[in-house]
């Protein structure tokens, strides 16, 4: 009852987390794999949660933490990235965009905010990918997985990345298992996997499978 009746101007939301997002770069571009369950505490709300942000046909942008957050700062990162090419004539880079979030959140520091994404995409340089979160940390590397089922993704992936020259129907069968054994491992994360590929030419959506068809599929390939 007192954490129900406590409303003090210091009270802040508690968010309960449950999500599996991945992103690794490879040869041929950048994978991004993500789960589609939304959770509230036990209750699941949703098996069908859109967790890629679509900024621009170069630019991915994935969710993790609040849905509201995630949503509002990646759609409005997406306007200011348009606002960007209209006045530069060109794409902005992938480190920039992933700067101007990360310094459009830090404004709003140690104010409750919960947003854990992935900014990925293509540009002069190639391949990027970037982590950044609601506290205005900003971290570039080769390979992220974000939220309650993350560390049974990086078991399959770190695994998978040790060959190297990956295919890129091999990186998507990686990328897909990955979000297959997390949302296998943990009750946070289930639903739908949504693969996309970032390459030279923009991103595309390579598929969309149910968990429970992987997971009859992966059974039928073992037995």
């Amino acid at each position: 009852l007192n954490e129900v009746q406590n409303y003090g101007p210091e009270r802040k939301i508690e968010f309960l987390h449950g999500t599996t997002t991945l992103a690794f770069k490879f040869q041929h571009g950048v994978i991004v794999a993500v789960d589609s369950r939304a959770t509230a505490g036990a209750y699941i709300a949703s098996q069908t949660v859109k967790k890629v942000i679509e900024i621009n046909p170069y630019l991915l942008g994935t969710m993790a933490g609040g849905a509201a957050d995630c949503s509002f700062w990646e759609r409005l990162l997406a306007r200011q990235c348009r606002v960007y090419e209209l006045r530069n004539k060109e794409r902005i880079s992938v480190a920039a965009a992933s700067k101007l979030l990360a310094n459009m959140v830090y404004q709003y520091k140690g104010m409750g905010l919960s947003m854990g994404t992935m900014v990925c995409g293509w540009d002069k340089t190639g391949p990027g990918l970037y982590y950044v979160d609601s506290e205005g940390n900003r971290v570039c590397g080769d390979l992220f997985a974000v939220g309650s089922g993350s560390m049974y993704a990086y078991g399959i992936v770190d695994s998978g990345l040790k060959q190297k020259d990956l295919t890129v129907e091999e990186a998507c069968d990686l990328g897909r298992r990955a979000i297959y054994q997390a949302t296998y491992r943990d009750a946070y994360s289930g639903g739908q996997v949504n693969l996309y590929h970032v390459h030279s030419e923009g991103w595309n959506r390579v598929s969309q499978s149910d968990v429970l068809m992987l997971h009859q599929q992966y059974q039928a390939e073992k037995a």
